[in-house]
């Protein structure tokens, strides 16, 4: 396959996880439309590194903080919106309006 292949593979990626972030009102499906997101940034990244430099190993390293982070920052954002839906039986984004809202 060639650089072309891959990084249209990522823009493909890219815009199903937009259009899921931005269509959905479930916190559930924000985050899976998020992590699509980051997932075209990783095959991205991966890409270019495999077809400009091979013989370097900081692409390598590279991709793997970007899958660390990305699977501590989901493990805590589930962590988060299952905490929310057991207080208050929040599930959808609409609800959850007025956790920013503070009474002084």
């Amino acid at each position: 396959m060639t650089l072309e292949a891959y990084l249209l593979l990522a823009a493909a990626l890219f815009s199903v996880g937009l259009f899921g972030a931005l269509s959905q009102q479930s916190v559930v499906m924000i985050m899976m439309g998020l992590e699509l997101m980051i997932n075209a940034v990783i095959v991205a990244s991966a890409a270019l590194w495999y077809f400009v430099s091979p013989e370097r190993p900081d692409g390598q390293v590279l991709v793997l903080v970007a899958v660390t982070a990305m699977a501590v920052e989901m493990a805590m954002g589930f962590a988060v919106t299952t905490a929310i839906f057991r207080t208050r039986d929040i599930d959808m984004v609409d609800m959850a309006a007025d956790l920013g809202d503070r009474e002084r």
